[in-house]
């Protein structure tokens, strides 16, 4: 299977090590475990429980315990309608698997995640994008989602909230592409990795709305535990019985310990999630003050998730403005070319509130000697 080089993990993996200021980082700032089992109220418990762990495959779709935590994030949803997964991205590749071979039809709504494009295309699929616009608030025109559905469509792709922009599709929209997709009874698959991270009110998943929804997401952002390597796919049990089938070749099941620490995340979720809303709310505050007061900065502010797609008024595509910024301050963004969009740079806003305010001050340095 041949694909295209993924433009943001290996702009991530060149520089992330190589910066003193990290505002290209999505997920939440990482948790300790000693902070986790504080939270979940495990500290005294947690070591027992380890050293009695025998280190079978365990529960192959994930214990009962943990998919029924996550299945209680969703409005209508049960245990069984869960599958654990190797992150969101072991999700949507195992979805993407099961429903999409050559000949067949996606719609993406870009910018994306890259995997919702170039998966189903080195699975011989058809993908037509549909563009979101800055002036439309980095919101899909469902007009133009509708145009680009054919018979032919398998799944409609979507993020939300949106990565890179932080946009948020509310309920009625979520309602509209699944008219859409009902049509010519296509599925909806949306990544939800960023959910639990709303500026206001929460929406809906899209499982919740559409009989052939189905979300993925993980405890990677909102939930601060990337290094867990932990996620899931929720929807209707049979599909998720024909991604077992493909999960069998790649990772058959999840780490016993991976499953421990994220069903004590969940459990804490409160907690977890109250800390995450804290930080991502405090620190767009930041970002919003920053960008009101830099003349060379633009953006449409997100209404949630941990990125913002900010325009800088500089001379210099975004892949060299990131290089020059990083050599100059330390500073690392993510540039828009990474993700298919030019003049846009993407800022993480998840990370400790002191390194976004000294990265934010040195980049206003860097930009005024432009």
């Amino acid at each position: 299977m041949k694909i295209e080089p993924f433009g943001v993990e290996q702009w991530m993996n060149a520089w992330e090590t190589k910066c003193a200021y990290n505002l290209a980082e999505t997920c939440v700032a990482s948790l300790t475990l000693a902070e986790l089992m504080q939270m979940a109220g495990a500290t005294q418990q947690m070591p027992s429980d380890l050293a009695a762990m025998q280190m079978t495959y365990g529960e192959i779709r994930g214990s009962t315990a943990l998919r029924g935590l996550v299945a209680a994030m969703f409005e209508g949803q049960a245990a069984d309608n869960v599958l654990i997964t190797h992150g969101t991205i072991g999700a949507n590749h195992m979805v993407y698997q099961t429903l999409v071979g050559q000949g067949d039809h996606v719609v993406a709504i870009t910018p994306t995640y890259q995997q919702h494009t170039a998966i189903p295309r080195s699975l011989g699929a058809e993908v037509s994008e549909v563009a979101l616009r800055e002036e439309d608030g980095w919101l899909p025109d469902w007009d133009a989602v509708a145009a680009a559905v054919t018979p032919a469509t398998k799944v409609i792709a979507l993020t939300n909230p949106n990565n890179p922009t932080g946009a948020l599709i509310d309920r009625a929209g979520l309602e509209r592409v699944a008219e859409i997709a009902r049509g010519v009874d296509a599925w909806v698959l949306c990544d939800e990795v960023y959910r639990g991270t709303e500026q206001g009110d929460p929406v809906p998943s899209i499982v919740d709305v559409y009989d052939k929804g189905v979300s993925t997401g993980s405890t990677s952002k909102a939930f601060s535990l990337a290094g867990l390597r932990l996620g899931w796919i929720v929807g209707p049990e049979p599909l998720l019985d024909d991604c077992e089938i493909h999960r069998d070749y790649t990772t058959i099941s999840v780490g016993m310990v991976d499953d421990y620490f994220a069903t004590m995340a969940l459990g804490a979720k409160d907690a977890v999630l109250g800390r995450s809303r804290e930080i991502t709310r405090g620190n767009l505050a930041i970002l919003r003050d920053w960008i009101a007061a830099e003349p060379k900065a633009d953006f449409v502010e997100p209404k949630a998730g941990t990125t913002a797609f900010v325009k800088l008024d500089v001379p210099m595509t975004s892949y060299d403005t990131c290089v020059a910024l990083l050599k100059d301050t330390g500073v690392m963004f993510t540039p828009g070319s990474a993700l298919g969009v030019e003049g846009y740079v993407r800022i993480g806003f998840a990370c400790y509130p002191e390194t976004l305010k000294e990265g934010l001050s040195r980049v206003s340095d860097w930009l005024a000697q432009q």
